[in-house]
């Protein structure tokens, strides 16, 4: 019987980069993993393909973590289409939700301006808070039991990455699946290392990101030593180092290590390093607030301050790219991190040009 089979299919992220969705079919129950869009394009085209699913059979939904090539699209697909069914994500990751893609309805609401279609609204203020009280939380190593006649429970493990991003052990008739989106086996300055199930055999499937599947990355401290260096030799020669981020996520880590090291060469303090985003002092909050879900060095910190009180970077809410004084070298770290508009980009057109 076709139940019997399981049958994975990528509605996006199948030999591309972007629109993190996965539909998971199981002795009549079935899950979307995760809810992305792609980065490279406006509207309607970013969607993952949901052409390819009947909402109303989804029983669960599960989002990994935050950025948008892996949320964005949980909106429109919970608040447009007949879905009915439940959504799990941790903390952290409904809190940033929330955040960014708030942020990402401004973005293309400016980016289209009043050229801006039906089309390229994919969902309104208000569907986005629709779709977040829908969101139901889980807790590292918390086991959700739905009681659907194919026994489907999972747990979500601590992926690293970003806070909150989470890998998901999954049972379902029988059978076990690890789904994980990004994941970083190895521990930086504010997060703990990606976590392996302990106490299960081998999943019967794996489902895992391999962007860099098929490269060897340099240690924590070469690449580190190479950012800082390379910053560094362009400032002191005179010259402006753009940073594109998102806005929550990896720049915190970013912004760590560059304090630290503004810290420790004191000839560098006077060359001012910016972090333009709307969202900074609102991601300064959400992370003080799970600071306890982060590594160890993080946690002793706040015992006697708060490290993402930065010393040597100031915050932008907003940024004038065409009065903004550049006249001398300076480091900016600015959203979106893929340069396809905001203030990255117009940074980006203003400096190369």
């Amino acid at each position: 019987m076709s139940e019997d089979i399981m049958a994975i299919t990528p509605l996006g992220s199948g030999q591309e980069v972007g629109r993190s969705c996965h539909l998971l079919t199981f002795r009549g129950t079935t899950l979307l993993l995760d809810c992305g869009i792609h980065p490279g394009y406006d509207g309607m085209a970013g969607l993952p393909f949901f052409d390819r699913v009947d909402p109303e059979s989804v029983d669960v939904l599960l989002i990994t973590h935050f950025h948008l090539d892996h949320a964005a699209s949980l909106p429109y697909f919970t608040e447009r289409t007949g879905f009915k069914g439940r959504i799990f994500m941790t903390h952290p990751t409904k809190a940033v939700i929330r955040l960014l893609l708030g942020d990402y309805i401004r973005l293309m609401t400016m980016k289209k301006g009043a050229d801006v279609s039906p089309d390229d609204v994919l969902y309104t203020e208000a569907e986005l808070q629709a779709c977040v009280d829908k969101i139901e939380l889980i807790d590292y190593h918390q086991t959700i039991d739905l009681n659907l006649p194919s026994g489907l429970k999972f747990h979500a493990l601590n992926a690293g990455h970003v806070l909150g991003a989470a890998m998901f052990f999954i049972e379902i008739g029988g059978r076990s699946v690890l789904y994980t989106g990004d994941y970083s086996m190895e521990e930086d300055r504010h997060l703990m290392a990606a976590e392996l199930p302990k106490y299960h055999a081998s999943p019967d499937v794996l489902i895992v990101e391999a962007t860099y599947g098929v490269q060897v990355h340099a240690s924590r401290a070469e690449r580190e030593a190479r950012f800082t260096g390379t910053i560094e030799r362009i400032i002191t020669g005179g010259g402006r180092c753009l940073i594109p981020v998102f806005a929550l996520g990896r720049a915190q880590e970013l912004l760590l290590i560059l304090d630290e090291y503004w810290q420790e060469h004191p000839h560098l303090q006077s060359i001012p390093i910016y972090y333009a985003s709307k969202m900074a002092s609102r991601a300064l909050r959400v992370y003080q607030t799970y600071s306890n879900m982060m590594n160890a060095r993080i946690r002793s910190q706040m015992d006697l301050g708060n490290p993402f009180s930065f010393r040597h970077i100031r915050n932008l809410k907003s940024i004038d790219v065409n009065n903004f004084d550049d006249r001398g070298p300076s480091v900016v770290f600015a959203s979106p991190g893929m340069l396809q508009s905001g203030v990255s980009r117009q940074l980006f057109d203003r400096w190369a040009t």
